[in-house]
């Protein structure tokens, strides 16, 4: 892919943190009713105890390990295809930066990860989903660096793992596009399954326990996630679409591609 189709790709992702943030910003300048909101992205610096903020580290760690270690054979056997990881990483930063308030320590935006995980695998897109995590929690205030581990588990983890599994066992069976929105339209909900989880672990309800908290989280994300993770996987085939007609032989290096 040559630089001048990578910067018309990376324009459209500005494009799109342009016009989505604008909108996001008038809906946090008005947040609706009493629902708690929190203006970080992910789950807040501070949010978690330490016991599990460092559990959560713990879980993320030998992914980071393993991911590291992917990313650098896919550099060394591949190296064509770095201006694609450039693609993947800006696209999970774009999408991921695009929040909107939700329940009290976190909030909802769209992943990004999916994409990723189609191209290069879970374990290279942990890697580039925990630094686009760092990045945000360093220069953006989103997140944090003692919650980088549990936004890390949930978001360059965990849903990037879902997805290159629905990508791997569905691609052949249905129409490219189809598996490519089901991709990341799942890595987008499990994400936020997983972060109702790491929440409720943290701040059980004090009649139901877990499983009331797990659910009240749940249902409060499920508002905006579920419109959040449609339009994730309709943007993610087309921005998929166009790196087949501009980074064929990548794709095909990557065995994206027959």
């Amino acid at each position: 892919m040559s630089n001048k189709r990578l910067k018309h790709v990376l324009l459209f992702l500005a494009a799109i943190l342009l016009l989505g943030g604008r909108a996001v910003w008038a809906k946090m300048a008005t947040p609706a009713g009493d629902l708690p909101f929190a203006p970080g992205m992910h789950i807040m610096e501070g949010y978690l105890p330490p016991a599990w903020a460092a559990l959560w580290f713990a879980a993320t760690l030998p992914f980071w390990v393993l991911g590291i270690r992917r990313l650098k054979q896919v550099i060394a056997e591949n190296p064509e295809t770095r201006l694609l990881l450039g693609v993947a990483g800006a696209f999970a930063f774009v999408l991921s930066a695009l929040k909107i308030p939700s329940v009290t320590g976190s909030s909802s935006h769209p992943t990004g990860t999916g994409l990723g995980a189609i191209l290069f695998g879970p374990l290279v897109m942990s890697v580039l989903g925990s630094v686009v995590l760092l990045f945000q929690a360093l220069l953006l205030a989103h997140g944090g660096l003692t919650t980088l581990g549990a936004n890390a588990f949930s978001m360059a983890v965990a849903g990037p793992l879902v997805a290159y599994a629905l990508w791997r066992g569905l691609h052949r069976a249905l129409p490219l596009g189809v598996t490519v929105f089901l991709a990341a339209a799942f890595a987008d909900w499990v994400t936020y399954l997983i972060t109702s989880v790491q929440l409720a672990l943290a701040y059980p309800d004090a009649v139901g326990g877990f499983l009331a908290s797990f659910l009240k989280f749940g249902s409060i994300f499920a508002v905006t996630q579920v419109p959040l993770a449609i339009s994730e996987g309709l943007l993610t085939v087309v921005v998929f679409e166009a790196l087949r007609t501009n980074a064929a032989a990548e794709l095909q290096t990557l065995g994206v591609e027959a």
